[in-house]
């Protein structure tokens, strides 16, 4: 079966686009850019469309990759200031040299819309209230809207970066799985990923996860994003598993439109 992503975007599109018109000030987004990075800036554009669609106001800051250090934490301090600004993005990765953690540090907590600030990474850890990251909150949805549950289930996520795969493993100990994270030295990873009820595979690499490592009943969640001979692929081979396995999300149409939405949840 094919996890229809868009299919669950736009259905909390809805839920979104209600809810906003309780609100009496229109809540704005800022999006901040360093650099020209074609990719990004699609997906930055992708974003307002989407904003636009529910009733969220939207700019998109693009300042010179030469921009200092000094004056992209000045930026991030004056619309932490803002009131009319409820939701703040840095589109990574950052040049060299800006400090990264420093920035992401600068950020308003209340305003940290990606959930890399490392006060909302505390509060991910210690099972506090916060804001979680999008996309594994955007696997958590998609997991619920299917209504697959995860008590007791046996869950491998292959890739252990702060943005996928530590962040969801917290996630997903939150609902009482069982959770394995592999990674790039986890030898014969294929004894855990076949023995799995449900697998995450966010590593970075083209069809990486094949028919012959995972079983009938795998539900399959695909959270790579890679280009190959000029087509846009996941990090599992779609083509072999989709009638194999029990669910598999697309790449394109199944993680990335729930992580947009997603996104606009968190600023909700």
């Amino acid at each position: 079966m094919i996890i229809d992503g868009r299919k669950i975007a736009n259905e909390l599109k809805e839920k979104i686009a209600i809810a906003l018109t309780q609100v009496a000030d229109k809540p704005k987004i800022s999006a901040i850019i360093l650099g020209e990075h074609p990719s990004s800036m699609s997906y930055l554009k992708m974003l307002e469309k989407t904003c636009n669609s529910v009733g969220f106001s939207y700019e998109i800051i693009a300042l010179p990759i030469e921009t200092s250090h000094d004056k992209l934490l000045q930026i991030i301090d004056d619309k932490n200031k803002d009131d009319q600004i409820k939701g703040l993005l840095i589109q990574l990765p950052l040049p060299d040299h800006i400090d990264e953690s420093a920035v992401l540090m600068r950020i308003s907590p209340d305003k940290d819309l990606d959930g890399f600030n490392p006060i909302n990474a505390g509060y991910l850890f210690k099972g506090e209230p916060g804001i979680r990251p999008c996309t594994p909150q955007a696997v958590m949805t998609i997991l619920s809207e299917m209504g697959i549950a995860l008590e007791g289930k046996n869950v491998v996520v292959v890739g252990r970066s702060n943005i996928v795969g530590k962040p969801l493993a917290m996630m997903l100990l939150e609902k009482n799985a069982t959770v394995t994270i592999c990674h790039s030295r986890t030898k014969n990873l294929s004894d855990f990923t076949k023995k799995a009820d449900i697998v995450v595979v966010a590593v970075g690499k083209p069809k990486f996860l094949t028919k012959e490592m995972v079983n009938t009943n795998t539900v399959v969640i695909d959270v790579g994003t890679n280009m190959l001979n000029g087509k846009l692929v996941g990090d599992a081979d779609f083509e072999a598993l989709v009638d194999y396995v029990a669910m598999i999300t697309p790449v394109p149409g199944g993680v990335g439109p729930v992580t947009n939405v997603v996104l606009l949840n968190n600023a909700l």
